[in-house]
């Protein structure tokens, strides 16, 4: 393994900068909500809209018939007080006869009638004893024609403001002149009749509405099974727990699942020749190099050029190694199905560099979540942590920590692992330089600068990033961050 320099980068280039939260867009969230959910909220809103529009027309029509019963015992009263005008004597109110109804009697029972001629004055007014001398108003905002013969509807208000449904009728006696005919009776009763139909519709529309929202949700559950099912299905692929869809799908979902197979199926055949390329191309490049080194030790190992030439064939190994490594990793970064246990590797890991720093006695220590997974090649995640491990014990003091942990909620958590130790530490300034390619803070130390570079990058191509930060122990805290599924199995 290659050593790596000291300290690790706050930010890994600005291919890692975390963009700036966008206003929030409330179409867009609607868009990205479930299916189930957009299906479920467009049901209940237009069957909430219909129920409502449906409840409307029924009470205007259910109004609309009320009165129109109610109008007619009003007519009814009417047409007897018109019969009794025709009468012989009748016009000059000598034998006017009663309707027949005892509440027409009864002061201010809220049923009255009135028969005089247009514009007469209060005097000169036959009314009912339930009026007790006082007129009986024309109908606000009446309905209907004002010609002989016709009815005019509409409502008022009686002199203690009880509201008062009120018909007209002018009844025409030729030479005697005409006559003006005026019933109402108390408009509350239509109210109160209204008010029950209300209370029994919204009562009926409410049971309707709640059996329409549970079956809909029923439906939404049984019709969007498959599509769940499938979802789960990748969930397997994703977590490395299934290589493929497997299942019985109905015919219009049974394509989308076959073309995932294929897709992966596919993938995997471009990773593996992927693999075999890079293998090639490996073995093409340190072949010639190898062959170099082996013609100037048989010219002259020892002259001043044949160590120049071991020592930039050394660096070009490193190099090509370094490439081949990046090429390779960013094939298999984020391949379906691929997983890696963390505390294995990391208690593995302790353990090999136990050995190699043992002449320093440091005390390792680990905090990990059981069950922790890597999603990646377990080779990348061992050079990623086993160059900060290796930093860490190069610098530490006596204590060297790694720890572990998933932030976030939901699919998609992050999976945070830091390594940090009680060392020196390094300032600010000196945290980004340590990241180029080659560089090197202290010469003392060994190693040939490329391990934090490759830390780095092979945090980018799984969309990662490496931080630094100050360690809890006094040294250095070198910060893994991966998004995606790394998180503990269930």
């Amino acid at each position: 393994m290659t050593a790596p320099a000291r300290g690790v980068a706050g930010s890994v280039g600005p291919e890692t900068a975390v963009a700036a939260p966008s206003r929030p867009n409330l179409w867009r969230s609607w868009r990205r909500r479930r299916i189930s959910v957009r299906l479920a909220v467009s049901a209940l809103l237009s069957s909430a809209l219909i129920l409502l529009i449906a409840g409307l027309i029924l009470s205007a029509l259910y109004r609309e018939t009320t009165e129109r019963a109610f109008d007619s015992r009003l007519i009814v009263y009417a047409n007897d007080l018109a019969t009794n005008l025709v009468s012989p004597g009748d016009a000059e109110g000598k034998a006017f006869g009663a309707l027949g109804d005892p509440r027409f009697d009864l002061p201010l029972s809220g049923w009255y009638w009135q028969v005089g001629r247009p514009n007469a004055k209060p005097r000169d007014l036959r009314t009912s004893r339930s009026l007790v001398g006082v007129p009986l108003p024309p109908p606000d905002n009446a309905v209907g024609e004002a010609g002989a013969g016709q009815l005019r509807k509409g409502y008022g208000r009686a002199q203690d403001e009880r509201p008062l449904r009120i018909i007209e009728r002018t009844v025409d006696l030729g030479e005697e002149g005409r006559y003006l005919v005026r019933v109402a009776g108390p408009s509350d009763e239509i109210e109160s009749d209204m008010r029950r139909f209300t209370v029994a519709l919204t009562t009926t529309f409410s049971m309707l509405g709640l059996s329409l929202g549970l079956t809909t949700l029923l439906q939404i559950r049984f019709g969007l099974a498959p599509l769940n099912k499938l979802r789960a299905a990748l969930g397997t692929i994703r977590r490395g727990e299934a290589d493929r869809i497997s299942g019985d799908y109905p015919h219009d979902i049974a394509p989308l699942a076959g073309e995932v197979n294929l897709l992966i199926e596919t993938n995997r055949e471009i990773l593996e020749r992927a693999r075999t390329q890079v293998g090639n191309l490996a073995h093409a490049l340190k072949t010639p190099l190898s062959v170099i080194v082996n013609e100037v030790d048989a010219v002259d190992a020892s002259s001043e050029l044949a160590v120049k030439i071991r020592e930039q064939v050394a660096i070009m190994r490193d190099q090509v190694n370094y490439h081949l490594d990046r090429a390779r990793a960013a094939a298999l970064a984020g391949t379906l199905g691929t997983f890696t246990d963390v505390e294995p590797v990391v208690a593995a890991l302790i353990r090999t560099f136990g050995k190699i720093y043992r002449d320093k006695t440091i005390a390792y220590e680990t905090a990990i979540t059981p069950g922790l997974r890597f999603r990646g090649e377990r080779q990348d995640f061992e050079e990623m942590i086993g160059n900060l491990v290796d930093n860490a014990s190069k610098w530490a003091a006596g204590r060297v920590a790694v720890r572990a942990e998933v932030i976030g909620k939901g699919e998609y958590p992050h999976l945070i692992i830091a390594v940090e130790d009680d060392g020196p530490g390094l300032p600010p300034e000196a945290r980004v330089a340590v990241l180029k390619r080659g560089q090197r803070l202290d010469e003392t130390k060994p190693g040939s600068g490329l391990g934090l570079s490759i830390v780095a990058d092979l945090a980018t191509l799984y969309r990662g990033r490496l931080r630094l930060e100050a360690a809890s122990l006094g040294g250095l805290r070198a910060v893994v961050e991966i998004p995606g599924d790394a998180s503990p199995r269930a």
